[in-house]
């Protein structure tokens, strides 16, 4: 729709209203309605949010160590502005326009705390470039058969899952709940996330869901409205959808693995493509992963930013634990999958389901461009197991262990910028001491009676 269009459908919208929302660090959506008048009065400028959604953590607790905002300041509003392009009606709302903002500074440049802000700078980058990104990203989730009240009345403990057992690639499922199934197909595609395959995981209550692949941008907000929107499809069955990495030792962890590539806009050529190679990969896509592998330690809280992303990211549990990569390889990091110029492609297969979509998109594509840059040159692929091949080093396993890295990295300043990295990380500090505060069932079942 062209921008006339859209302002016309504000306008004759009977309820009068629009939602909107903006994504805070943790990738939640944060938001309000606002009325149609309102709308109408800041969608040629600048409007203002609540400071505070970059002040606090994912349970509304504020932080007392950033400098963005806090107390200090007293969490007054941000500059801030709506995405027009972003439109898109709420099916489940009686499509109800709905639009993406983010924050802006003073001067009207990109705040640099905003997320969305973050992955236009770094597409920038790959512009001036040369290079257009195609992305897209896949989601496992567990559904449950709860409500937030009853979840949280039996502790999120012991919570009855969608359907029961080990099933993955069920036909039967997908008879089983499918009202579910269809208004997640159906309703996601009229909100403007098409997926192009959704089906069953293996686990009780798992599904797994490919978003279509499209401009970074793009995909990133798609991957961002995704989660939220199959949250609210849920609630209209009665199901909760979780996008924890990591819900049981006994069960797989979820994957939000980002499929990526980069194209020529003018020969409209996929540049990481080569036939005459042997693994039919061109130069700039050996020095695009030999840029993710080389960043991946310095920039893993981008990929695994909770405590319980860590859990998935164990041997054997179908996450990566080691710097490697490989060709159509489910045990390594970064998955090369080298098919037609149409299709050729690499799968960063560590990050989870937890995660921001925008900061894991921006810090793929940053290290992959960082690879480029600096020409760097790619190890040997891994064959076979490798959870095995320890030859290039292992993940960070603990979030303290991995934003220490983050912290100290002066590659993770080049390519973010150093406010950026720094509030990030100074979010990422709060995370584990939020942590170490706790204590778990597994403490409690270790030591009780013992100790």
């Amino acid at each position: 729709m062209t921008r006339r269009q859209i302002i016309d459908y504000v306008k004759a919208h009977p309820s009068q209203k629009v939602k909107i929302a903006y994504s805070d660090i943790d990738g939640i959506l944060r938001g309000k309605y606002i009325s149609s008048e309102k709308f109408l009065s800041i969608a040629d400028g600048g409007t203002t949010f609540c400071d505070v959604i970059f002040g606090w953590d994912a349970n509304d607790v504020a932080y007392d160590n950033v400098k963005f905002t806090g107390w200090h300041s007293g969490y007054p509003d941000a500059p801030a502005q709506l995405d027009l392009d972003t439109f898109r009606k709420i099916p489940w709302e009686n499509d109800v326009p709905f639009f993406l903002g983010e924050l802006v500074d003073a001067k009207g440049n990109a705040s640099y705390v905003c997320p969305r802000q973050l992955l236009k700078k770094v597409l920038n980058d790959a512009s001036r470039a040369g290079f257009t990104p195609f992305f897209a990203q896949e989601f496992e989730w567990f559904n449950f058969a709860e409500t937030p009240q009853s979840a949280r009345d039996k502790n999120f403990t012991n919570l009855t899952p969608l359907t029961p057992g080990m099933f993955g690639y069920s036909v039967l499922r997908t008879t089983l709940q499918n009202p579910f199934f269809t208004d997640l197909f159906d309703l996601l595609k009229k909100f403007g996330v098409p997926v192009e395959g959704l089906h069953t995981e293996t686990g009780p209550g798992v599904l797994e869901a490919a978003i279509s692949h499209s401009g970074i941008l793009e995909a990133a907000d798609r991957a961002l409205l995704f989660k939220t929107a199959v949250k609210e499809i849920a609630y209209r069955h009665g199901i909760m959808a979780t996008f924890m990495a990591k819900i049981s030792e006994n069960l797989p962890g979820c994957g939000g693995h980002v499929h990526q590539s980069l194209w020529d806009k003018a020969s409209k050529k996929n540049l990481f493509h080569d036939e005459k190679d042997k693994h039919r990969m061109s130069a700039i896509m050996k020095s695009y992963i030999a840029g993710q592998l080389y960043c991946l330690p310095h920039l893993l809280p981008m990929y695994a930013p909770t405590i319980n992303s860590y859990k998935r990211l164990v041997e054997g549990a179908w996450a990566p634990t080691t710097l490697t990569w490989g060709i159509d390889n489910r045990t390594v990091a970064l998955r090369v999958l080298n098919g037609s110029a149409k299709s050729c492609r690499l799968e960063t297969r560590v990050i989870g389901a937890d995660v921001n979509p925008y900061l894991a998109m921006a810090a793929a594509l940053a290290s992959g461009l960082y690879g480029i840059k600096k020409k760097l040159k790619l190890q040997p692929e891994s064959i076979g197991n490798g959870y095995r091949d320890y030859s290039h080093g292992v993940l960070p396993g603990t979030l303290h262990e991995a934003t220490e890295r983050m912290k100290h990295s002066p590659v993770a300043k080049e390519i973010l910028g150093k406010q950026f990295t720094e509030h990030f990380v100074q979010t990422r500090e709060w995370e584990w001491r939020q942590h170490l505060k706790s204590v778990t069932d597994w403490e409690m079942k270790r030591y009780f009676e013992i100790i």
